[in-house]
């Protein structure tokens, strides 16, 4: 994967990527939105310092350590990505809260469609934000979003210092024990 210049990276900014999803997933994951660096390279949690796919790994949600490029082989685990909110940003704090609700009546006419076993939101604020959950914390929800489970992760971005990776790999490892 090509490392892009600091112009594709301005150029990327409200950019959206292509979902990895298929019908029945066993989980789909939930980004926030992407950042500039997946606009660029149109790869879900690309930036080299996201945690995202070494907790998969480490989490034993994969058998490889996949690469951001290899982001469709997540399939044959029965996993899938996309994001609450699809256009490309610098930062996350630069999405309104209208754009968390309005992305997340997006995303559960999209969880009703694909019928995903279990779904796992990054980030616990923009949750809260998005589906009106100001006590949620990271863990097993009570609520089912079109009868899947509703899992809310530690966001694995390397600026997220209060997880580091042998936590946010165990918190991943949470989704594969059956409830």
């Amino acid at each position: 994967m090509k490392r892009p210049s600091p112009e594709d990276l301005a150029a990327a900014r409200d950019r959206t990527i292509d979902d990895v999803i298929a019908f029945g997933l066993q989980i789909l994951f939930v980004g926030i939105n992407p950042g500039l660096y997946s606009g660029a390279t149109g790869f879900h949690f690309a930036r080299p310092g996201n945690r995202f796919w070494r907790a998969l790994h480490e989490g034993g949600l994969t058998p490889v350590l996949l690469k951001p490029d290899h982001q469709r082989e997540l399939l044959r685990y029965g996993l899938g990505v996309t994001n609450l909110v699809s256009r490309t940003t610098a930062a996350a704090a630069e999405l309104t809260d209208d754009e968390l609700r309005a992305g997340g009546r997006v995303l559960v006419d999209k969880i009703a469609r694909y019928q995903p076993r279990r779904i796992a939101f990054l980030g616990v604020s923009t949750y809260r934000t998005a589906f009106a959950r100001p006590g949620a914390s990271v863990g097993r929800q009570d609520e089912r979003i079109s009868g899947a489970e509703v899992w809310v992760l530690p966001n694995p971005s390397g600026l997220n210092a209060h997880y580091q990776l042998p936590e946010l790999a165990a918190a991943y490892a949470e989704l594969r024990r059956p409830t």
